[in-house]
C-alpha cells in the first residue's frame, strides 16, 4: 500500500507579500510577558522554567516579526504614510519593550537554577543578558525615543534625496554610476552636485548629530557611565575585547595597511594617466572603466541562483527559499532607502535581503555580502530557538558576509564575463582600501563620545585630522565642505549604529584569511565556514574565530600574516592592461 503522505504536494510556500501585519497591542503584550515571568521566577525547577522560556521566545518572535515586516516595508517605500505612521510607533515604544527584555534578563540571572539553565542553553545567553541590563534603566526611556527619532530623520533626508543633474533628478543611490563616469569632468560634475545637496543639508544633519550625540551622553550617565563609549561597546555585545585592543587594531592598520593602500592608490593614479588622482577619481579605478555586471537584474539573480546551486548543497536549498517565498528587494526606486540589509522575519524563519541595484559591481558585492549573512541566520535561526543566537554579535556577523564574498569568487565569471579579473583585482583591492577608512570612522567615533561637548566645526575638523593619518593621498580639489571635514556626514552607521564600524574592519581580516584558506583547501575553508554560520551567536567573538580556525584580528602580527599573500595576488596582476 503506498504511503499517503508521500503522494501529499509539499505545502505551498508562503510569499513575504502574504506575510501579514499587525502593530503589536502593548498592553496585551506586557501582560503576557510579565505573567510569564513571574510564573518563571516562582517555577519548581530548571525543566519548568525552560518550557516558560520558550513561550517567552514565542512572544518575542511575534513582536520584531511585526517590527521587522515594518522596517522593511517602511525603507522599501519611505513615502507610505502608513508605515511611515506604523515606523513612528514602533520608534516611540521599541524602549518599553527593551524595558520587558531586561525584566526577562534580570529575572534570568537571578535564577536559582541558573548553572542547570546554562548547561542548556550556554553561557553566551548570560553574557548577553549581563551587557543588555548595563544599557538600560527605566529613566533613559525618552531618551531612547529621542535617539530613535533622530535617527528616523537622518535616513529620512538621505532616503528623500533629489539630486538634479543633466535635466533629470537622482537619488544618492542612482547619482553614484555617474560617479564612475569614463568622463572625468563628468565625475568631477555628479560629485560636485552629489556633496552640494550634503553642503546643504548639512546645518540639518550637525543638529540631528549634536543632539544625537548629546542625548546618548545623557544617557550614558543616567547608567552610571562616563561617557557613551562604555555604552557603546556593551550595546554592541562585546564581552572579550576591550577599546585598548581596537585601539592597537587601529594602529595596525595605520602602520601596516596604510602604506600598502597608498601604493595601490599610486597604482592607479599612473594606470589613469592623472597628474593627481583626485577625490572624485577614487572610485573610477580603469581608464577602461570599472567592471560592470553583465544582464538586467533578473539575469542577476538567475546567475546567482546557479551559483549557490553549485557552490553547495546547503546554499542551494538556502537560495531557493529565498526565490520562492519573495525575501529578496534588489533593485533601486524613487522613495526607497539607500543602502543594503539583511534581517530575519523570526516567525517565518525568513531571512529578508535590501539593496539597490545601480548598474555597478557593488550590485554583486552587496547581493553576495547579504547573502552572506542571510545564509548564516539562515542556517542558525532554525537551530537555535532564542534571538539572541540567530545572529552573532556584528563583529562576527561581518565575517560570514565578507568571506561570502569572496567564496563566491570561481562564479563571478556568470556576471563579468571578460571583465572578471578586472573585478578580482577591484574586489580585493577594495577591501584593503576600505580598512583604514573603517578604522578611521571608529576613531572617529571614540573622538566624538569622549568629547560631547565638541561643537560641529570641532567635530568636523576630527574628521578631517582623521582623513589626514589614514587617507593622506586624499586631494578634494578645493571643495570646501570636504575640505573643512564634511565627509562622514554621509555615513549612517555614524548615526544609527553607533560604534559598529569598526566590525566590518575586523571582520574584513578575518574574511582575508578565509581567502587565503580557499584558495588553499577550499574543502576545509568552506567547511569551518558552514559551521560557524551554524554557530549564530551561541558564542563571543573570539571564541567563534577560534572556532573556525582563524586567528583573532588582535593579535600583533595578524594583519601582517595577510598582507603577503594579498600583496602577491595584486602584484602577479598587470593592472596597466586592465
Amino acid at each position: 500500500m503506498q504511503n499517503l503522505e508521500s503522494t501529499l504536494a509539499p505545502p505551498p510556500v508562503v510569499t513575504f507579500e502574504n506575510f501579514a501585519y499587525s502593530r503589536p497591542d502593548l498592553d496585551a503584550l506586557r501582560f503576557e510577558f510579565e505573567q510569564l515571568i513571574l510564573d518563571f521566577e516562582s517555577a519548581p525547577d530548571a525543566k519548568a522554567q525552560s518550557r516558560l522560556l520558550h513561550q517567552i521566545t514565542s512572544v518575542r518572535d511575534e513582536f520584531w516579526t511585526m517590527y521587522n515586516l515594518c522596517y522593511i516595508r517602511h525603507t522599501a517605500n519611505t513615502a507610505d504614510p502608513f508605515y511611515e505612521q506604523e515606523n513612528t510607533f514602533f520608534d516611540e515604544n521599541l524602549p518599553a519593550y527593551e524595558a520587558l527584555n531586561n525584566r526577562l534578563f534580570r529575572a534570568l540571572l537571578a535564577s536559582k537554577f541558573r548553572p542547570e539553565l546554562e548547561k542548556e542553553l550556554g553561557r553566551q545567553l548570560f553574557t548577553l543578558a549581563e551587557l543588555a541590563l548595563k544599557t538600560f534603566k527605566p529613566e533613559i526611556l525618552e531618551d531612547l525615543q529621542q535617539e530613535n527619532s533622530l535617527s528616523t530623520e537622518y535616513t529620512k533626508i538621505k532616503a528623500q534625496a533629489q539630486i538634479d543633474f543633466e535635466g533629470k533628478t537622482y537619488n544618492l543611490s542612482s547619482i553614484f554610476p555617474i560617479e564612475l563616469s569614463d568622463d572625468r569632468n563628468r565625475r568631477r560634475a555628479a560629485a560636485t552636485v552629489k556633496w552640494k545637496f550634503y553642503a546643504e543639508k548639512a546645518p540639518q544633519v550637525e543638529q540631528i548629530f549634536d543632539e544625537l550625540v548629546k542625548t546618548r551622553h545623557r544617557m550614558a550617565q543616567k547608567l552610571g557611565f562616563r561617557n557613551f563609549v562604555e555604552v557603546g561597546y556593551a550595546r554592541m555585545r562585546r564581552s572579550d575585547y576591550t577599546p585598548d585592543m581596537v585601539a592597537n587594531f587601529r594602529r595596525q592598520v595605520r602602520d601596516i595597511i596604510v602604506p600598502l593602500a597608498s601604493e595601490l592608490y599610486e597604482r592607479q593614479r599612473r594606470r589613469l594617466g592623472l597628474d593627481r588622482l583626485l577625490f572624485y577619481d577614487e572610485e573610477y579605478k580603469f581608464p577602461s572603466g570599472n567592471p560592470k555586471p553583465q544582464g538586467s537584474a533578473d539575469e542577476i539573480v538567475a546567475n546567482a541562483s546557479l551559483m549557490y546551486r553549485e557552490l553547495s548543497p546547503e546554499t542551494d536549498v538556502f537560495f531557493r527559499h529565498l526565490l520562492d517565498a519573495h525575501l529578496m528587494d534588489l533593485v533601486n526606486r524613487d522613495g526607497k532607502a539607500p543602502g543594503g540589509y539583511c534581517t530575519y522575519l523570526n516567525k517565518y524563519a525568513a531571512p529578508y535581503i535590501f539593496s539597490n541595484f545601480n548598474g555597478t559591481s557593488g550590485d554583486i558585492d552587496v547581493l553576495t555580502h547579504e547573502a552572506g549573512h542571510a545564509f548564516q541566520v539562515w542556517s542558525s535561526g532554525q537551530r537555535f530557538d532564542f534571538e539572541e543566537y540567530h545572529w552573532p554579535t556584528s563583529d562576527a556577523a561581518e565575517i560570514h558576509s565578507m568571506s561570502m564574498e569572496f567564496f563566491t569568487w570561481p562564479w563571478m565569471k556568470h556576471f563579468f564575463g571578460p571583465d572578471t579579473d578586472k573585478y578580482y583585482f577591484l574586489h580585493l583591492s577594495g577591501a584593503v582600501l576600505f580598512l583604514p577608512y573603517g578604522v578611521a570612522v571608529d576613531e572617529f567615533q571614540h573622538i566624538v563620545y569622549e568629547n560631547p561637548d565638541m561643537t560641529p566645526a570641532e567635530r568636523n575638523a576630527a574628521w578631517r585630522q582623521l582623513e589626514k593619518t589614514y587617507l593622506p593621498h586624499r586631494n578634494y580639489d578645493g571643495n570646501s565642505f570636504l575640505e573643512q571635514g564634511g565627509f562622514w556626514q554621509k555615513q549612517s552607521h555614524i548615526f544609527n549604529s553607533p560604534f559598529y564600524y569598526i566590525d566590518y574592519t575586523l571582520a574584513q581580516i578575518c574574511a582575508f584569511q578565509f581567502w587565503v584558506r580557499d584558495r588553499r583547501d577550499h574543502h576545509e575553508a568552506w567547511h569551518d565556514y558552514v559551521e560557524l554560520c551554524r554557530a549564530g551567536g551561541s558564542q563571543s567573538f573570539l571564541k567563534l574565530v577560534q572556532s573556525a580556525n582563524l586567528r583573532s584580528p588582535f593579535d600583533d602580527g595578524c594583519v601582517q600574516s595577510v598582507v603577503g599573500d594579498i600583496r602577491q595576488y595584486l602584484d602577479s596582476i598587470d593592472d596597466t592592461q586592465l
